[in-house]
This record gives structure tokens, C-alpha cells and sequence, in this order.
């Protein structure tokens, strides 16, 4: 699993795949359908190279580079932990979150796609389950909450066996919050803090419905 590489293990450069509104966080696990040929070469290359993709989201705040879309300087590493390919020639991947990165320079392309170097170093504390400080209770009230509002389903029995630390990342993956709001929920120093940061999130989009929200299925 992702979670058990040592920081020894893990590369400093690596390629990257920005996407808006998709975040990974250590300990969660990302499906992903790959079709651009850029990123088919990307998956190919990392499948020979560690299996390592750090996801990104792209920074609205900043003008597009020579490269791309400016992108946050925080991301999370995955490693390819499940791969199949379709018969249209599609991949479909599964990223088990590692840790998080700061991009310190990004690196000539490769093969179309974009790669990075960057410091791991700050985010050692990611390579451990840390559960201490979570607020289980008040967490799964407010998320009961936030579901009724939403017109969402869940499967509560798989939501009951997740871990303290897989059910934060789990659900500040899933849940619809905005780009910039999912980055805040990535940046949080501690497990704890993010999970105070989720309940804040929940709490408040339970009383702001959109009512052009379709209905969603979570498990």
C-alpha cells in the first residue's frame, strides 16, 4: 500500500497531473480514467518508474506558464496501487495517497507532460496514521446533516468501519466543496486540523443547500 513507503522510498521529481477539484490526500485513494495521450504516456512512465503521479490542483489566482496552468504549490504524491486498460485504450488508474509535496521548480516536460521537482521533507508526519484529536462524533453528526440537505446517499456501515484518519481524507475527497476549499482541507497541518476544518465545511454547506444539486450516491 501507498502508506507503507518510507521517505527514503519516495522520489523528489515526479510528474505531475493537474486537475481542478480533484485532491488527494495521504491515506485516500483516487479512481481516475486516463485518456489524453499525454497522460496515457504519463501512466505508462510512472508504471515503470515507482508507479508515483503527484496530483495538483490548478491555481486560479495566478496567469497560465509556458508549461500549463499555474498550480498550487502543494500537492499530494499517489502511487498507482490499481491499473487496468479498456479496449478503447483508456487507463483506468486507482492513486493511493503517500504524502504531501511543495513544488520547488518545475522540470522540463516529458513527453507532453509536466513534471516537478519538489521538497517532501516539511510533510514527514504523512507517513503515519494519525487519528489523535478527531472529534468522530461530532464529525459524523454534522456529515448525517450535510447528507440529508444534499439529497445524498451513503453506505453508513462502510462510513462506521473507516479508520479516524481514511474517513477525514475519504471525505474531504468526496465531498463537493470547492477547489479552493478542497486545497484548504489538503493544506491543514495535522489530521486533526483538518478534520476540524471538514466539520466547519459540513456544518456550514448544510445550511446554504444548492438547489440545483442532483442527487448523489456516497459510499
Amino acid at each position: 500500500m501507498g502508506r507503507s513507503l518510507r521517505a527514503a522510498q519516495l522520489p523528489t521529481e515526479f510528474p505531475i497531473f493537474p486537475l481542478p477539484g480533484a485532491v488527494l490526500l495521504p491515506g485516500g485513494k483516487l479512481p481516475l480514467n486516463i485518456f489524453e495521450p499525454r497522460y496515457l504516456k504519463m501512466v505508462e512512465d510512472a508504471l515503470g518508474e515507482g508507479r508515483i503521479i503527484g496530483m495538483v490542483q490548478p491555481d486560479p489566482a495566478h496567469g497560465p506558464t509556458p508549461t500549463g496552468p499555474a498550480v498550487y504549490r502543494i500537492g499530494c504524491l499517489g502511487r498507482i496501487t490499481s491499473f487496468s486498460e479498456t479496449d478503447d485504450g483508456r487507463f483506468l488508474i486507482t492513486l493511493t495517497g503517500v504524502t504531501r509535496y511543495q513544488i520547488a521548480v518545475e522540470l522540463e516536460m516529458r513527453r507532453g507532460y509536466r513534471r516537478v521537482r519538489a521538497d517532501l521533507s516539511r510533510f514527514a508526519g504523512d507517513l503515519e496514521p494519525d487519528g489523535d484529536g478527531i472529534e468522530r462524533r461530532d464529525l459524523l453528526d454534522a456529515l448525517r446533516a450535510y447528507f440529508q440537505v444534499r439529497g445524498f446517499d451513503a453506505n453508513w456501515d462502510a462510513i462506521n468501519d473507516m479508520p479516524d484518519p481514511a474517513l477525514v481524507a475519504t471525505l474531504s475527497m468526496v465531498c463537493p466543496f470547492e477547489p479552493l476549499e478542497k486545497q484548504a482541507l489538503l493544506e491543514a497541518p495535522t489530521t486533526a486540523d483538518r478534520a476540524q476544518a471538514l466539520l466547519i465545511l459540513l456544518r456550514m454547506d448544510a445550511h446554504q443547500p444548492d438547489p440545483g444539486q442532483y442527487k448523489h450516491s456516497v459510499s
